[in-house]
């Protein structure tokens, strides 16, 4: 919305404070500030002369007149000009050397056609007035010789502009910009609605209202003898153009002066063209309108439209029909005022992406009592500028609405604000809004102020007034008072945690998961969790694969990307081909977040229920029934080097076991040992994956990836990846973290080679020796691999650093001994290890 300042202060007394002043205290309002622009300004030296003499001059491939110009001075002056339109004798704008006109453009004295001249007569376009063009700007014939230009045609003006939000449709016209202005600045308000139509019983143009859920008010009024030819006056259009709207007619112009003025939408009809009485209703079936803008439009059986006898002639609130516009020859004219449907407007605007003025302006609300007056402004004001004669009579169809009426407790809008406002500021600033507010004794024993209301309050009853339709609950109303009152005076107070909040367990498991993952030398990244079809091919994932069977979305953001992702890899593995293409080949990265893995059966798309009452639990079950798991997970991926080579020796290439290492660091975090298994499972190398278990639960798979998926997605080579699920882990938390007892005792260590298969698995090996040694042992370390001619063909060696310590006392060499006995027995009986060298 752009408001004019002249126009602004032509509603309500302000003191002497510039536009920036006035936008200050208007952003404090709450109406957002787009920009403050400035018109005429810089223009200087620009005067009213009078046409004494005008010679053509010949020659030359356009008109050419050389024009001698009373302005005022000891002497006329001699000026070139290539416009026709006017005559000797008549008065023009002229900038004399040395003027500058809007834009900086400095005018001086030249040669020019062989003549000299002095200056410049202008158009409105060269004053910044309009776009008009095609010739100079005469002026009235009274207007005296020499006077100023600037001064005599207002050009120094100030255009407000703000971002109008749907909740403050009033503030879609200068009568409530003008309302908010005097309430900031504590001025009196002149209300430019304030006009008094003549009081007549008898109706002008027959109407009615077929449908009272569309319309509730419909007003018309008549004009006859109007003259289509005469021209809209030049403040208006100065005003019409410096709000934003082009000047079209004077009928045109003088509907749109009145929407900005007032608020209220207007559409003109020529009477000559319709065809008996007008009847407000929904759309029939086939029903068809070709729109001001040449569009041919199917109408929705939901469609609010405006019709006679010979079918659809405007789309209510939105935009007129072609047929019954004003034309060059329309000298009988229907002025059609209405309040229509906020929300029929708004569906029917979307439904045939056809936004105009009228339309923003009824979807965010009009005063529904503002058709009857400006109605009568309109008519007036074609009637005096193109010499109509207003009929008497006016057509009033309305259907009886019932007044909106909130309660709301004296204290309530201090506590939403965290500060205190007494009784009387509440009732101030919500009469300040234009409310009318009854004090009442005691808060009602039900409904929503009840259960807002405490002790010590006393009830107010407030009517919001016709132009505030959005105040419709104590919310709206305690944030007017706030806003009058200052959001800038709300005090910054943190609120009081309340007690036994506090992260989950699953939530503090996520960060020491992320924490553990960072200082083993991961990265975290976030993914989307988009991926398509493409994905589970380069997973080289077989057909009958669970993580296949995705989740499609109904919008996508891409094509190529319809679906919820089942697994963490795909994201993973793109940011990592990613980093390698742009230089960073030793590159280690996790991520922690959902997938959405769908049940088999389940419903393809979840019900779409209304707003207007709660879901019954059947409804809530469908919706849940619709909805896939999201278990939460934890991936990582890494190439190239894990322990960086440089001046202090060889790094390392990261590799399967790194891997595997990372699973069992997010599983020590969770507090829970993994039991490692060789395993097959795309979309890792079927030598180099491992099944993971915290007991007999499967939580995830590690390993190294499979060359083809490394070559599908163009990895390097041996690149490994891990995925755990962090739900499952979270269901086996032992409770709240304790803290570890320490013992203050020496520990003793034993070392233990043994013999095995070379098919049989570490961890079985370990797990064997773990339980065999019994609650002395603290931690158990496998420090070396050997596969030789010493051990034998097709068997290994495992050298294992075995600590005992215990928590109260110092152990004893046959006490450690034994231990260390008792679980090479358990491991040979296990697995059939064999102590080395033995």
């Amino acid at each position: 919305m752009r408001v004019p300042l002249s126009w602004l202060r032509e509603y309500v007394d302000l003191p002497a404070v510039t536009a920036h002043e006035i936008a200050d205290r208007l952003t404090a309002a709450g109406l957002k500030l787009e920009a403050v622009t400035s018109y005429g300004h810089d223009v200087k030296n620009v005067v009213v002369g009078e046409v004494l003499a005008i010679e053509e001059l010949q020659g030359f491939k356009k008109p050419i007149r050389h024009c001698r110009v009373e302005v005022g001075e000891a002497a006329p002056r001699e000026i070139v000009c290539g416009a026709t339109n006017f005559a000797v004798g008549d008065r023009v704008p002229v900038v004399l050397p040395g003027g500058v006109l809007p834009g900086g453009f400095e005018v001086g004295a030249r040669k020019t056609y062989g003549r000299m001249s002095e200056g410049m007569i202008c158009s409105e376009r060269e004053l910044g007035l309009s776009d008009e063009h095609d010739g100079i700007m005469v002026l009235a014939k009274s207007t005296p010789v020499g006077s100023d230009v600037v001064e005599l045609l207002g050009l120094r003006d100030d255009v407000i502009e703000m971002e109008i939000t749907p909740d403050i449709g009033y503030a879609l016209s200068v009568r409530g910009v003008a309302r908010e202005a005097a309430t900031a600045f504590g001025s009196a308000f002149l209300d430019p609605a304030d006009v008094s139509p003549p009081a007549e019983s008898v109706p002008s143009y027959p109407a009615s209202i077929a449908d009272p859920t569309a319309c509730d008010r419909f007003v018309l009024r008549e004009i006859h003898g109007f003259d289509p030819a005469a021209p809209s006056p030049l403040w208006m259009r100065m005003r019409l153009s410096r709000a934003g709207v082009r000047p079209v007619s004077l009928a045109v112009d003088v509907t749109n002066y009145v929407m900005l003025e007032l608020g209220q939408p207007l559409h003109a009809f020529d009477a000559a063209r319709l065809d008996g009485g007008i009847v407000v209703r929904r759309a029939e079936p086939g029903e068809t309108l070709e729109t001001l803008d040449h569009v041919v439009r199917e109408l929705d059986p939901e469609d609010i439209l405006i019709t006679d006898r010979s079918g659809v002639i405007s789309m209510a609130g939105t935009m007129g029909g072609l047929h019954t516009e004003i034309s060059d020859t329309s000298a009988d004219i229907v002025i059609e005022a209405a309040h229509f449907s906020a929300g029929g407007v708004a569906r029917m605007s979307r439904r045939h992406n056809l936004v105009s003025e009228a339309s923003k302006r009824f979807e965010r609300g009009v005063d529904r009592e503002l058709p009857l007056y400006a109605s009568w402004r309109a008519a007036r004001l074609l009637a005096e500028l193109g010499g109509g004669t207003i009929q008497p009579g006016v057509t009033h169809a309305e259907v009886e609405v019932e007044p909106v009426r909130v309660s709301i407790p004296s204290g309530y809008p201090g506590r939403v604000a965290g500060t205190s406002y007494d009784r009387e500021t509440v009732i101030r600033r919500l009469e300040q809004v234009g409310c009318a507010v009854e004090a009442g004794e005691a808060a009602p024993a039900d409904g929503i102020a009840a259960k807002l209301a405490v002790a010590g309050d006393d009830m107010l009853t407030v009517a919001p007034p016709s132009w505030r339709p959005d105040l419709t609950d104590p919310n709206d109303l305690a944030e007017e008072v706030i806003r009058l009152e200052g959001y800038q005076n709300l005090p910054s107070i943190l609120p009081a945690a309340p007690a036994g909040a506090g992260l989950t367990e699953g939530q503090r498991l996520r960060r020491r998961v992320g924490r553990a993952l960072a200082a083993s030398g991961y990265v975290e990244v976030l993914s989307y969790p988009f991926v398509g079809e493409q994905d589970f091919d380069h997973l080289q994932l077989p057909a009958d694969d669970d993580r296949r069977r995705a989740v499609r979305l109904a919008n996508p953001l891409s094509e190529d990307e319809p679906l919820m992702r089942t697994t963490l890899l795909p994201g993973l593995l793109k940011t990592l081909v990613r980093n390698v293409g742009r230089g960073f080949g030793d590159v280690a990265l996790f991520e922690t977040g959902l997938v959405y893995r769908p049940s088999p059966g389940a419903p393809t798309a979840a019900p779409v229920l209304g707003v207007d009452r709660r879901p019954d639990g059947r409804e809530l079950a469908s919706i849940e029934s619709a909805l896939p798991a999201q278990p939460l997970r934890v991936g990582a991926v890494l190439t190239g080097e894990f322990e960086r080579s440089g001046w202090w020796g060889g790094g390392r290439a990261g590799g399967w076991a790194d891997a595997v290492e990372a699973a069992r660091v997010v599983a020590g975090a969770a507090g829970v040992v993994l039991d490692v298994r060789a395993d097959r499972h795309g979309p890792w190398h079927p030598g180099r994956c491992a099944a993971l278990y915290a007991g007999d639960v499967l939580v995830g798979h590690a390993g190294e990836l499979h060359p083809r998926v490394a070559e599908a997605y163009g990895l390097p080579p041996r690149t490994s990846a891990m995925e755990v699920e962090l739900t499952r882990l979270e269901r086996l938390l032992p409770g709240p973290a304790q803290a570890p007892s320490v013992s203050s005792y020496p520990i003793a260590t034993q070392d233990v080679a043994l013999v095995v298969d070379a098919a049989t698995p570490v961890a079985a090996v370990e797990s064997a020796l773990r339980e065999g040694a019994g609650g002395l042992l603290e931690s158990i370390r496998l420090f070396d691999v050997y596969a030789g001619a010493q051990v034998g063909e097709g068997r290994k060696s495992l050298a294992y650093s075995l600590r005992f310590r215990a928590p109260d006392r110092t152990l004893t060499v046959e006490e450690t001994t034994a231990a260390r006995d008792a679980a090479v027995a358990l491991a040979a009986m296990r697995t059939g290890a064999r102590l080395r060298g033995v």
